[in-house]
């Protein structure tokens, strides 16, 4: 009892942020199939071309597993639902997006080279 009286603070703060993550799951799963896709999607985009920036080209399986772990961390409850094998075709799709974006933006390929 004497911990709770002490510690009130931390556990009203665990609260909030298991709250939080609940709703953000809960929200995020509400959302229909197509929707989840989408951001699903966007973040790959956003992945692949962070670990393009790291870690340059020709390192493509290095840059699948990074994005990967990535994805394990930022969306652990997809994990089983989604195959490596549909995450790789996933991936593959986001690579072509940023290949297409760093042809036509000058801005993305800058920040990409390490530029800016």
């Amino acid at each position: 009892m004497n911990f709770i009286v002490e510690y009130w603070y931390i556990i009203v703060a665990l609260a909030v942020v298991v709250a939080g993550a609940g709703i953000a799951v809960v929200w995020f799963l509400g959302l229909p199939r197509g929707a989840q896709l989408k951001k699903v999607r966007e973040w790959l985009l956003l992945a692949v071309t962070q670990a393009e920036k790291e870690l340059g080209s020709k390192t493509g399986k290095l840059k699948l597993r990074t994005v990967y772990d990535a994805f394990l961390t930022k969306f652990p409850w997809l994990a089983p639902v989604v195959s490596f094998e549909r995450f790789s075709k996933l991936v593959d799709d986001a690579l072509d997006e940023m290949r297409d974006m760093l042809e036509k933006n000058e801005a993305v390929k800058a920040l990409v080279n390490g530029e800016e």
